[in-house]
């Protein structure tokens, strides 16, 4: 069984670490060579976890990450490197299927979890879809986000 494979396992139990935001090469792969050996020694599948861009941020002067193609060009490398499966907050409907072309989760974000078209779209490309909760909704409100 593949480790993406054991993702999938309802009794299954992995760690979601990683910078909030994708950053310079070696800051990334320092990261994820520190995750994937302490996952290794802990006997915990890790996933890798950092956004291309983050679009929350309050001002625009604050940094965002590296952008759509440069963010997953590096998650790639990340991913075949450490062989660690990836996971990435999506944003906007159209950036879905770039980003499910190298992530093997989408996340979508607290803020955005209402967001019908989004989470339409994430959950077409068949890969696993994480959507965090946000705040302002009751955590019953989540089953219609799921289905």
């Amino acid at each position: 069984m593949s480790l993406y494979e054991s993702l999938l396992h309802p009794e299954s139990i992995f760690l979601i670490a990683g910078p909030c935001v994708v950053e310079d090469k070696k800051t990334m792969f320092q990261t994820a060579e520190a995750l994937a050996e302490l996952g290794s020694k802990l006997g915990i599948p890790l996933v890798f976890k950092a956004s291309y861009k983050k679009a929350n941020r309050t001002s625009e002067t604050s940094f965002s990450g590296l952008g759509i193609d440069k963010g997953l060009k590096l998650l790639a490398k990340i991913r075949e490197k450490f062989q660690l499966p990836i996971l990435t907050d999506v944003h906007e409907s159209f950036e879905v299927h770039l980003a499910a072309d190298v992530c093997d989760i989408l996340q979508i974000p607290a803020f955005l979890s209402r967001q019908t078209d989004l989470i339409h779209a994430a959950a077409l490309t068949g890969k696993i879809v994480n959507i965090k909760k946000g705040q302002f909704m009751a955590p019953e409100d989540m089953a219609q986000a799921i289905e």
